[in-house]
C-alpha cells in the first residue's frame, strides 16, 4: 500500500486561560491508502485534533502533514480550502447537512463547490445515493430522514468527490447500535468495493470491532498502532 498522509512529530498546543495545554504531544503516524482505521480513545485524548490537524481544519504547533506528497503546513488558507475540496471527504457525529436543501443538494454539495457539470453532477450523486441505499429519496430534506439516513446523506456527499481519505469523526455517536452497525456495514463495503481509505476518531465500541487498525491515542500521545487481519 502506498501512504496517503504522514504526521512527523505533531504537536497541538491550546491556550486555557494562562496554561498552555498540549492535546497532541509528538505524534508521527502513517495511513496507508486502503486503511479502515479508527483513532481510539476517551473524550479529551487527542484523537479529534489529529483528524482535524489531517483535514486541514486545524494546523499543528509543531512537525509536520504530509498529504499525498503535499505539505499542508507550506500552504495558505486556499490552498488548503482547496484540499480539502478536492481530495478529503469529511462525516461529522452532527451529520452538518444543510436543512434547507434536499438529499441530492446536500450530496451534490461540494460537487457544486468543484463547478462540475449538471450531467456529469447528476450522474455522480444518483449512483453514490444508491450505493449508499438512499435511492428514491433525493428529493426529501434532512428534517423528513431517521438520524442513519441523515448519516448515510453525509457518507454520500463525503465520497461523491473521489476523494483520497474520508475522515469520520465519532459517526455512531447519534445513533442507535442497530443503525451503527448497519453504517459500519456500508462504509465496510465502500472501503472493500471502492478501496475508499477511512480514518475514524471514535469511542464507540461498535467501530473499534470493526477497524481494520486500531491506533489508541492516551493523553496526547501514540499508545499503540494495532494492525488487524481476517
Amino acid at each position: 500500500m502506498s501512504s496517503i498522509v504522514t504526521l512527523n512529530h505533531c504537536d497541538k498546543n491550546y491556550q486555557q486561560g494562562t496554561m498552555i495545554v498540549k492535546a497532541v504531544d509528538d505524534v508521527s503516524l502513517t495511513i496507508e491508502r486502503g486503511d479502515f482505521a479508527a483513532l481510539c480513545g476517551p473524550s479529551g485524548s487527542g484523537k479529534t485534533s489529529i483528524l482535524n490537524m489531517i483535514g486541514g481544519l486545524d494546523t499543528p504547533s509543531g512537525g509536520d502533514i504530509i498529504l499525498e506528497g503535499v505539505d499542508l503546513s507550506t500552504l495558505d488558507n486556499a490552498a488548503l480550502a482547496t484540499v480539502r475540496k478536492n481530495r478529503i471527504g469529511f462525516v461529522f457525529q452532527s451529520y452538518n447537512l444543510i436543512p434547507v436543501m434536499t438529499v441530492y443538494e446536500n450530496a451534490a454539495f461540494v460537487l457544486d463547490l468543484q463547478n462540475i457539470d449538471e450531467v456529469t453532477k447528476h450522474d455522480l450523486v444518483m449512483t453514490t445515493l444508491d450505493n449508499v441505499g438512499l435511492s428514491g429519496m433525493a428529493s426529501r430534506r434532512p428534517d423528513q430522514l431517521s438520524g442513519g439516513q441523515q448519516q448515510r446523506v453525509a457518507i454520500a456527499r463525503a465520497i461523491v468527490t473521489r476523494p483520497a481519505i474520508v475522515l469520520a469523526d465519532e459517526p455512531t455517536a447519534n445513533v442507535d447500535s442497530k443503525t451503527a452497525e448497519s453504517l459500519l456495514d456500508l462504509m465496510e463495503k465502500l472501503n472493500q468495493e471502492q478501496d475508499i481509505t477511512f480514518l475514524f476518531s471514535t469511542h464507540d465500541q461498535h467501530v473499534m470491532d470493526r477497524a481494520k487498525r486500531i491506533i489508541h491515542i492516551h493523553d496526547g500521545r501514540v499508545a499503540s498502532d494495532e494492525h488487524r487481519t481476517g
